[in-house]
């Protein structure tokens, strides 16, 4: 009988320790909704919120598909090249295989094709890193759009007056995350690719 008492007693004790870790639990998290949706509904109070590029570009679908595409327009610029430079560096070397037995006018006239094909070598270069330039440029003007619109939409029931971007090397030297909107952005904006698609 007497073990049985101190055995409820110590289980009596184990529940009453299990009650109060979930109740200091549940009231430090009741604290932290209370805060954010005291927050939210506090009207003009200036707040802010910020996003993770890092996270963003690592989790949104879109921006992974575009840096892949940009990716294997980089490949084919790149093969493109080397290709062009082999087939000139193959002429150049059959004019350098003929040495001293070509004439003069056949000396002048390869090196004058030499001249034609590293202007062509070039011309084209350049022009291949412009378009992939101007791909680049393209896809960061549209993924801010996309960032730009969806926050705006999100922006009218949270009541922000900024929403930062936070990149690691930024002016930003500390961040609480109660402010971090990143998942609400990454699942919208992935919501709204796969809509497209």
């Amino acid at each position: 009988m007497k073990q049985i008492a101190t055995i409820l007693s110590v289980v009596s004790l184990v529940l009453c320790g299990v009650l109060f870790y979930l109740f200091a639990h549940h009231t430090e998290q009741l604290k932290t909704i209370s805060k954010q949706e005291q927050q939210r509904n506090t009207p003009n109070v200036f707040r802010i919120a910020y996003f993770d590029m890092d996270t963003l570009e690592a989790h949104y679908e879109e921006f992974r598909d575009a840096q892949s595409q940009l990716k294997t327009q980089e490949n084919a610029m790149n093969m493109e090249l080397s290709s062009l430079d082999r087939n000139n560096q193959k002429k150049v070397d059959v004019w350098r295989q003929k040495g001293n037995n070509i004439t003069q006018a056949e000396a002048e006239q390869a090196q004058q094709e030499i001249a034609i094909m590293q202007q062509n070598f070039k011309a084209r270069k350049d022009a291949l890193e412009q378009a992939y330039y101007r791909s680049t440029e393209d896809f960061k003007t549209s993924i801010r759009k996309k960032v730009e619109d969806f926050l705006k939409i999100y922006n009218k029931q949270r009541n922000y007056s900024f929403i930062f971007e936070y990149d690691p090397g930024s002016f930003i030297y500390y961040k609480d995350s109660v402010y971090n909107i990143t998942p609400d952005l990454v699942d919208g904006l992935n919501a709204n690719y796969k809509k497209k698609n």
